[in-house]
């Protein structure tokens, strides 16, 4: 039985901020701007920044209305998540595809704007968006798909705020970090559907390995993650012209102490995936961020 789909404006645009998971922008954004100031400059005007913002929200649309899109018979036979908007019956596939094409048309607008060689560049988030889905049915690596694609957005960041490209020592360390980061958090996530995915083949770490074995793959990961924040920051502390304030080190050092406290609360509850994942990994991204700032700082730029 098709459920009727609410017609009122506002119940519609609750379903599809619900369909994309508006709110986990709070991932990617921070990662972005953790990029664009991880070296000298980003100095730019605010259209600029706009624009930034509207190829980061469009491009996070796309990925999740393609993820959802290829996935809506998987999630149909998960308990978990055949509640979600298309295998409930809440949204209708033209709606998902409308909003993908919308997503893919403010990204591909906004690169325009930005220029000739981000608009070719283009291309390749969209292909990491469109084959991660597919890894479930293949690998039990298919987690780093995701650390691949949120991966990209302090390369991203980077990007648009120095197009010459200079100085992306910083930037290098900060991809690694989201990807060992967004990686480990996705396998424990996939702790929710252990048996659901064993039930339907689908695969992942914790299929694979099991259940412990796969959370200390997470761990292990978490660990070379806050590694590559630690030298991330150090990087741009290294490029500093002058020598550095006697304050740098101890504000660099207490934002790096919290990325990594974060990482650790989040093995810590990883039995507890509501805590783990929706609200203390929603402050990792930032404490990166803060430990980019503050080593920016204090390098003077």
């Amino acid at each position: 039985m098709t459920m009727a789909l609410p017609l009122r404006p506002a119940e519609r645009l609750r379903t599809y901020a619900s369909f994309v998971r508006l709110e986990h922008t709070l991932f990617s954004l921070p990662l972005i701007l953790a990029g664009a100031f991880s070296a000298r400059g980003a100095a730019m005007a605010p259209a600029r920044w706009a624009v930034v913002l509207v190829a980061a929200v469009g491009a996070r649309t796309a990925a999740m209305a393609m993820n959802r899109i290829i996935d809506r018979r998987l999630d149909a036979l998960n308990p978990r998540t055949r509640g979600r908007e298309l295998p409930a019956g809440r949204m209708r596939l033209p709606e998902a595809w409308a909003l993908l094409l919308g997503g893919v048309a403010a990204y591909l607008g906004s690169c325009a704007w930005l220029g000739a060689w981000y608009l070719r560049m283009a291309a390749v988030p969209l292909a990491v968006f469109a084959v991660y889905p597919y890894l479930k049915r293949f690998t039990p690596f298919c987690h780093a798909g995701v650390g691949a694609a949120l991966a990209l957005s302090p390369l991203a960041g980077f990007a648009a705020a120095h197009p010459d490209l200079e100085m992306f020592s910083p930037v290098l360390w900060l991809a690694g970090f989201a990807l060992c980061w967004v990686t480990g958090f996705d396998i424990i996530y996939a702790t929710l559907d252990e048996v659901s995915d064993r039930e339907h083949g689908i695969r992942s770490m914790v299929t694979w390995l099991g259940r412990e074995p796969a959370l200390r793959v997470s761990a292990l990961l978490h660990a070379v993650a806050f590694a590559c924040l630690v030298a991330g920051a150090g990087a741009i502390l290294a490029a500093a012209p002058a020598p550095l304030p006697a304050w740098g080190w101890p504000c660099v050092g207490a934002a790096l102490a919290g990325a990594g406290t974060l990482l650790f609360l989040e093995q810590r509850w990883a039995g507890n995936v509501d805590l783990a994942f929706f609200k203390v990994n929603l402050f990792v991204g930032f404490a990166a961020l803060a430990a980019v700032l503050f080593a920016r700082a204090a390098a003077g730029f």
